[in-house]
């Protein structure tokens, strides 16, 4: 028997929950779960704020752990090895993204916690090819909220091969936010970070930014009018949309990441005249996060935690509900 925390219902407590996984499939492995980090989208989750959870509901898709079993067709794994697992648990491998490397835009992928049960638990399973190898160096502890927030800012890096002189913009300093700022600084991008609290700017210095905006005052956004290459949104609220793209030079290109509910509206003919762009992405395919994996080791890059005792699952939570969470918080099994 598995044991884990789950909610009966949208927002109702976490309690001790147990269930049997049945028989490991043969490209599955099952992982004992050292650590989860706990991701907004838990959150959204747990409230139904999608309307695709089903109860009771299991979180966690930031999980660290090592492998305690391997499917009879897993041979690049090993017994004992440490594994990380984000978002997706599965992916077809046979569709035309599994097999050009990019499984995150597979269309039956499989959601860690969509249909399913997560990592807030003493174990979890998930196809072979999306558990991770962790590269030695690097903090288990620390590395959970790397599979899904920082996976999810480093992808458009690669996507869109964003160049070390490139002026970017990160609007958010806060879960995705914070992790952004620390990767385009080591990637050697000239970063101004977009802000509505004044008060982050020290930190945001210290992180990568080399410029602060305070993202309320107008005058400020205006005098940068034609000044970045790519910005990069990670806050999940509407925003003055056309604001950000008189920020753009041409070519420029505004990203979303933050899962903003709203329409979005943008006025066409100045993106027509600027030959600029709006996008978006999900997280990043195994090899992506491997890649970015290796990246944080070299330049030594961490997102900023604080952990909790997996029992403290309903006092974690609520912290991130409350917006207090500095700046990712991570369940840890004692």
């Amino acid at each position: 028997m598995i044991h884990a925390y789950a909610a009966t219902g949208p927002g109702k407590e976490f309690k001790p929950f147990e269930y049997d996984p049945g028989l490991l499939g043969a490209t599955e492995v099952e992982i004992q779960v050292e650590s989860c980090g706990i991701c907004h989208s838990d959150l959204s989750m747990w409230d139904n704020a999608w309307e695709m959870t089903v109860y009771p509901f299991v979180p966690g898709h930031e999980v660290i752990g090592v492998i305690q079993a391997l499917g009879e067709q897993v041979t690049h794994l090993k017994i004992g090895q440490r594994v990380g697992v984000g978002w997706f648990s599965k992916s077809c491998m046979q569709c035309e993204w599994c097999v050009g490397g990019d499984h995150n835009l597979c269309a039956t992928a499989e959601g860690m916690i969509v249909g399913r049960h997560g990592g807030f638990a003493d174990r979890v399973r998930a196809d072979a090819v999306w558990a991770v190898p962790l590269p030695t160096g690097i903090s288990p502890e620390a590395a959970g909220p790397l599979l899904c927030g920082g996976i999810t800012v480093f992808n458009p890096i690669l996507q869109y091969n964003v160049q070390p002189t490139d002026h970017v913009g990160v609007i958010g300093v806060g879960g995705l936010g914070h992790m952004a700022l620390k990767f385009l600084d080591a990637y050697g991008c000239e970063v101004t970070a977009f802000s509505s609290s004044p008060d982050k700017e020290a930190e945001a210095r210290q992180m990568g930014a080399d410029h602060f905006v305070d993202s309320t005052d107008g005058n400020a956004l205006e005098k940068i009018a034609r000044s970045l290459d790519f910005i990069l949104c990670t806050v999940n609220v509407s925003l003055d949309w056309p604001t950000y793209i008189n920020v753009l030079r041409p070519k420029g290109r505004l990203h979303i990441v933050g899962a903003v509910m709203e329409p979005v509206a943008l006025p066409i003919f100045p993106m027509l005249m600027g030959q600029k762009s709006l996008s978006s992405s999900p997280v990043g395919s195994p090899g992506a996060i491997a890649q970015m994996l290796e990246f944080t080791v070299r330049h030594n890059i961490l997102p900023v935690i604080e952990t909790y005792p997996m029992a403290q699952v309903n006092e974690a939570m609520e912290k991130l509900r409350e917006g207090k969470a500095h700046y990712r918080i991570v369940l840890v099994n004692e």
